[in-house]
């Protein structure tokens, strides 16, 4: 198999699963929390988000395994624009949202 199919053919496994768009990050953090992101997708929303669970076990983690955070606020962070190759091998723009959350360990 060609190294350019084998690329064109994760290309489109990625766009399949979403772009292959990074999951949930902790982007700012300090001794008692910090602010995590995640993305989304335009008809899903953050909420259903697959990233969302991802976004809330960083935040136990941070806070020492437990439970015990709190949301302080969040919403909608800036995202990212990338260009993405289809198997037509035509340029795209693709706009990725995010979802920011601020916590504060209890």
């Amino acid at each position: 198999m060609s190294k350019s199919w084998l690329k064109t053919i994760v290309a489109a496994a990625c766009l399949s699963v979403g772009g292959c768009a990074d999951g949930a990050k902790i982007v700012q953090q300090h001794d008692a929390g910090g602010v995590v992101i995640y993305p989304f997708k335009e008809g899903q929303g953050p909420m259903l988000s697959s990233f969302r669970q991802e976004a809330l076990d960083l935040m136990k983690e941070k806070c020492g395994g437990g439970s015990s955070y709190g949301i302080v606020r969040e919403g909608e962070a800036k995202g990212r624009t990338r260009v993405v190759s289809p198997l037509d091998g035509a340029q795209e723009l693709v706009e990725e949202r995010r979802w920011g959350i601020q916590f504060e360990c209890k």
